[in-house]
């Protein structure tokens, strides 16, 4: 089962931080690429649109500049989210940026488009496309994708249902490249359980929204902290697809988190958080069912070393049983 070449000898673990709306900015990809796993940010999260390449500017160079000065130090690729919806009118521009800097790693969202694959297969690019169903994987392995990541069900923001021990493995059945786990993961134990499912990698994102160098409120954080699988609430309300939010955000915007209405997905614009007055990520707070295993705000890189830790310990554990 293949990570890719060019992420070998570069990861201290096989976890890609997840492109998180609002919360995943450059201070939280460095730091996470400084710590030996890939970073990730959605090209929507740099406003406006000329920011995009003041962001890879900068991380390009930090992650350089970091790795000249540390070497044998594992510094992670980095990657980009691109939204293929109808409503997202950048994607193009964004593309052609994405080309310009040699974007290591590509993650595409809602479609797989195939010239999205072919734009960064010309540069020795990656393109990983994340799916909720076996139906939308076999999708994207016709379009040419390199990796396929399973979102199933608790992770947070857009989600499916799927369980892990369904999806990955049906997956596996038919796509010979890297398949990435999406789902409820905070710890190193946890993607140690990843590979052992058959995935290749582990994709994690509300563990970082509570990091200090998320790009969000610090009440936001603490609810995550001070929050249980109890406390999510699956919902396509806000934006027209399914995903995971904070149930005492939603009580906060002035809605019932238990009887919450179904949206129109051809009416929603992903990249403004849906269009309804109160927007998702903004106001209302995506969180995934492992919210209940976080208990502190820390520092990305301390988070990742500790995580390093549990993974060894886990190994240990599972060859003494």
């Amino acid at each position: 089962m293949p990570i890719p070449a060019n992420f070998r000898n570069r990861l201290s673990l096989p976890v890609i931080g997840a492109p998180m709306f609002i919360a995943s900015t450059p201070d939280l990809v460095i730091e996470q690429c400084k710590a030996g796993i890939v970073g990730s940010f959605p090209a929507l999260n740099a406003r406006p649109q000329a920011k995009l390449d003041e962001w890879l500017t900068r991380i390009r160079e930090e992650l350089a500049a970091y790795a000249a000065a540390n070497p044998g130090v594992p510094v992670a690729p980095y990657a980009v989210n691109q939204i293929a919806h109808v409503s997202n009118d950048r994607l193009a521009q964004d593309m052609e940026t994405c080309v310009r800097h040699q974007v290591p790693l590509i993650i595409t969202s809602l479609r797989p488009p195939r010239e999205i694959v072919e734009a960064a297969h010309s540069y020795g690019g990656l393109v990983f496309h994340d799916v909720i169903s076996v139906r939308h994987a076999r999708k994207a392995a016709e379009q040419g994708v390199d990796g396929i990541i399973a979102v199933c069900a608790g992770a947070g923001g857009h989600a499916g249902m799927a369980s892990p021990f369904a999806l990955v493995r049906e997956i596996r059945q038919f796509f010979g490249g890297t398949i990435v786990l999406s789902g409820a993961m905070s710890s190193g134990a946890d993607v140690l359980a990843a590979l052992a499912l058959g995935a290749d990698m582990a994709y994690i994102g509300t563990r970082f929204l509570a990091t200090r160098e998320a790009n969000v409120l610090d009440e936001y954080k603490q609810m995550i902290v001070d929050s249980t699988s109890d406390d999510i609430v699956y919902t396509s309300l806000f934006t027209g697809v399914k995903g995971n939010y904070l149930k005492k955000s939603v009580a906060a915007a002035g809605l019932d988190g238990d009887n919450l209405p179904e949206a129109d997905k051809s009416k929603m614009n992903f990249g403004s958080g849906g269009n309804m007055e109160k927007k998702a990520w903004r106001d209302i707070w995506s969180a995934g069912q492992g919210a209940g295993n976080i208990h502190e705000v820390l520092p990305t890189r301390e988070l990742v070393a500790r995580m390093v830790r549990e993974y060894d310990d886990a190994r240990r554990l599972v060859g003494a049983a």
